[in-house]
């Protein structure tokens, strides 16, 4: 994506997309999110007292090198290797849900999103997230799947994207991972999201299927269903400098993320 220079005084879109091409590290993608969900809480306030206009929210589409991450409460008994020595980096979140695997080929959504501006409501959003991934497939000529009781999205059985989430005074971090045609036998070290239920990934049905292809329709499903009219694609530079002007001097910098 080419990095856009972007006026101070143009009207705000609903939502920034920053596409990432390169391999984002989980830890430099999470601070991403802190920082964007601050921003979010300081931008409500403001925008309650009339002082600004809105901040719009955030997607980020990227793929992680290759890690673990266990959610807040999740169990070590799912883990096939000993904590202390992983197979790759480890990471404990502050989301739901329990181990999951990430790693290049797999399409990672981080919507950061104030939900006071959609419905206050954890389980609404987690449906949507699904949601999202299901007008995903329907595009791609794919029937997903929920199951009862279970957070997620399947195909014929085997579960194709899974779904953690945070939040913070409604405003959200984490999000989904989407196997497109990531390599299946990392996910062999653990007991994925806590179930013994096989796990795919897209290129099953559609070999041709790359990450590259499907940041667009993704976002454009995301737009769809949090009713998103504008979707303004900036980069990495872009982002650090709309933060900046936000007044966000805190903390780990957005261009140390360029490394």
């Amino acid at each position: 994506m080419q990095c856009m220079e972007r006026s101070m005084d143009s009207v705000s879109p609903d939502a920034y997309l920053c596409a990432l091409s390169r391999f984002v590290p989980l830890e430099e993608a999470w601070v991403w999110q802190r920082r964007w969900q601050g921003l979010l809480i300081d931008s409500a306030a403001s925008a309650h007292l009339g002082a600004r206009p809105r901040l719009p929210e955030l997607l980020l589409l990227l793929e992680h090198p290759a890690c673990y991450s266990l959610g807040r409460g999740a169990s070590e008994a799912f883990l096939h290797f000993d904590p202390q020595h992983p197979p790759a980096p480890l990471h404990r979140l502050d989301r739901g849900g329990e181990v999951t695997h990430h790693l290049p080929g797999q399409l990672v959504a981080y919507p950061v999103l104030d939900l006071q501006r959609h419905r206050c409501d954890l389980h609404w959003y987690l449906r949507q997230l699904e949601g999202v991934v299901l007008d995903l497939l329907e595009v791609l000529g794919l029937e997903g799947e929920r199951r009862p009781g279970l957070t997620g999205v399947w195909c014929q059985g085997a579960k194709l994207a899974a779904i953690g989430v945070g939040a913070r005074r409604w405003v959200t971090q984490h999000g989904l991972a989407l196997n497109v045609n990531c390599e299946l036998t990392g996910f062999g070290a653990i007991q994925p999201c806590g179930l013994n239920l096989p796990v795919g990934r897209l290129a099953q049905w559609r070999p041709e299927l790359t990450v590259a292809a499907l940041r667009a329709p993704l976002a454009q499903a995301f737009a769809s269903r949090f009713n998103w009219a504008v979707i303004e694609p900036i980069c990495e530079q872009t982002l650090a400098t709309v933060m900046a002007a936000d007044g966000s001097t805190d903390g780990p910098g957005l261009g140390a993320l360029g490394r």
